[in-house]
């Protein structure tokens, strides 16, 4: 029997992998095989140059950065097996985790699955992800190619303005395509966004297919969904900002969820009860009083942890990333420790 299964292969599950080792609990990591359609390593591996993980003032290849974790891992000795985690049995102790027809028991788990940016599947998307399509402005926005050059943004939530509003402090125009005449922002956010004399609204288009010259993104096919008027928006960069879809297909009915499928840990539930977004069930406030859900990456199931984007539907960052999954590591190693 495992002592620790982390499930997942980007940064979250990797400091987490990294950290368990160095405690001697000799971490079993299930990196997937293309879950949510992206290769082992997480969101990471679709972008290019990461500007923002500290160490790397040149920035840093999100491929690269990503092998280099996974190397440390194995150098720390974490042993990765490329397989996919089916479904889960978290009902009793061990806990038994399933990969096609093998069992794997497990003391306890960190589930760091991450969440895949949605996209719209236009054509063009595949031949221009990385030459200018992005699902992520604050990663990825900062890069030259966007300097001083006119780029797209599609959404109509709090998202999309913040990455508008974002682009606007290195782009030259910021075009903000909604498929309707109105937008789901908050008003405080839409305020912001329509008083920025960066930011333009196309309103009641749609794209239609991503344009370039081979090498990099030029332009977007749009058309206006009222009067079926098709145009082109010349642009360096498109960024989509219509949500993401948490890795957790595979914990229905096992775990505690939020109603977009992201793991509520007690740490988030401690925010929303704290913000009066929440409040709790007699069975959380026994659980509370009994110290069971005590640690910050915990989830609904003891020995259980969560840590990554299939947690947090705030920041989405590599290092934001990183740090829970330097938490659920040091506390899966302490609830362990109190085991025996």
């Amino acid at each position: 029997m495992e002592n620790l299964v982390i499930i997942g292969s980007g940064p979250a599950a990797h400091t987490a992998a990294i950290y368990a080792a160095r405690a001697n609990l000799n971490p079993l990591m299930f990196e997937w095989f293309m879950a949510g359609g992206v290769a082992a390593g997480g969101q990471l591996t679709t972008t290019s140059i990461v500007e923002n993980f500290p160490g790397f003032p040149q920035g840093v290849d999100g491929t690269q950065l990503m092998m280099s974790m996974r190397k440390q891992s194995i150098m720390m000795g974490t042993r990765i097996e490329t397989k996919t985690i089916d479904k889960v049995d978290f009902s009793s102790q061990p806990l038994k985790l399933f990969s096609g027809n093998e069992v794997i028991e497990t003391k306890s788990v960190i589930i760091a699955t991450g969440a895949t940016a949605k996209r719209l599947g236009i054509t063009g998307e595949k031949e221009y992800r990385q030459k200018g399509i992005s699902a992520c402005a604050v990663c990825d926005g900062g890069l030259p190619i966007f300097r001083n050059k006119p780029v797209v943004v599609i959404g109509w939530g709090d998202v999309a303005m913040e990455e508008a509003q974002h682009m606007s402090h290195f782009a030259s125009k910021v075009i903000v395509l909604v498929r309707t005449d109105k937008l789901r922002a908050s008003e405080v956010m839409q305020t912001r966004a329509k008083a920025n004399e960066k930011i333009e609204f196309m309103r009641y288009t749609e794209a239609l297919e991503a344009l370039g010259n081979g090498d990099m993104l030029t332009g977007i096919k749009v058309i206006n969904n009222q009067t079926k008027q098709e145009t082109i928006v010349e642009c360096s960069g498109l960024f989509y900002a219509i949500g993401h879809t948490p890795n957790t297909q595979f914990l229905w009915w096992q775990i505690n969820l939020d109603d977009n499928g992201y793991i509520i840990t007690y740490g988030r539930l401690c925010d929303d009860v704290v913000a009066g977004r929440t409040t709790l069930t007699p069975e959380q406030e026994q659980k509370f009083k009994d110290g069971k859900q005590r640690y910050q990456t915990c989830t609904s199931v003891s020995n259980v942890f969560a840590a990554g984007d299939v947690a947090d539907k705030k920041y989405r960052q590599a290092i934001t990333s990183a740090g829970t999954g330097c938490a659920a590591a040091l506390e899966a190693q302490q609830s362990l420790q109190e085991q025996k």
